[in-house]
């Protein structure tokens, strides 16, 4: 007879599953949460459950924000007709503390990954496509990680688009392969900008 699981097994386990989150800082986090007060724990709670219903994915760049479209998009002070393709919302935020990029984002949430069985479908290249269709851009910036995923989602948004009369370049390699752009620091990420190549 199996054993049932009891409440902190359970909260470690669930807490396990969140992505960068191994069993020992799943079982930290659950130890702590338990030793929290009832008042921090209900604040944490109701903090996470707001987060999910107050938030919003824009309807321009796919990023998630609290409003529709978000304050990069409304930013009349940016420049429209440059998009920074990034694989994720971190990568937004990343980019943002660089201050190396005053242009408009999009948000693919994913790169195209064959072995996981991710195919373009599964990720927003159709919404760039339609951004892209509708005219004013005169570049786009692919800025996927340094990955196997990353580079192979950046050749395919570059066949994709190779019929309109736009410039398409990859962020520079600054990056150390196989990184994650959300991890590194604003020097580095606007260098990588600033060494942009096309994409030919």
């Amino acid at each position: 007879m199996n054993k049932e699981i009891g409440p902190i097994e359970d909260l470690i386990k669930k807490l396990n599953r969140l992505p960068g989150i191994g069993s020992k800082t799943a079982q930290r986090l659950a130890y702590y949460i338990i030793g929290l007060d009832e008042n921090e724990v209900k604040n944490l709670s109701e903090a996470i459950i707001s987060a999910k219903k107050n938030t919003v994915e824009c309807s321009i760049c796919m990023n998630y924000a609290d409003s529709d479209p978000c304050e990069i998009c409304s930013d009349k002070t940016r420049d429209d007709s440059i998009i920074c393709v990034v694989e994720g919302p971190k990568d937004v935020e990343a980019m943002e503390r660089s201050l190396s990029f005053r242009g408009k984002y999009h948000v693919l949430h994913g790169v195209i990954s064959p072995l996981k069985g991710k195919t373009p479908e599964d990720v927003k290249v159709k919404e760039l496509i339609n951004r892209v269709e509708k005219g004013n851009i005169k570049e786009i910036i692919v800025a996927t990680n340094p990955t196997v995923d990353g580079d192979a989602t950046a050749t395919y948004i570059k066949n994709a688009l190779k019929d309109f009369d736009i410039i398409i370049s990859r962020i520079g390699y600054g990056l150390p392969v196989g990184g994650d752009l959300e991890f590194y620091d604003e020097i580095t990420i606007q260098t990588a900008m600033e060494n942009r190549r096309r994409l030919d």
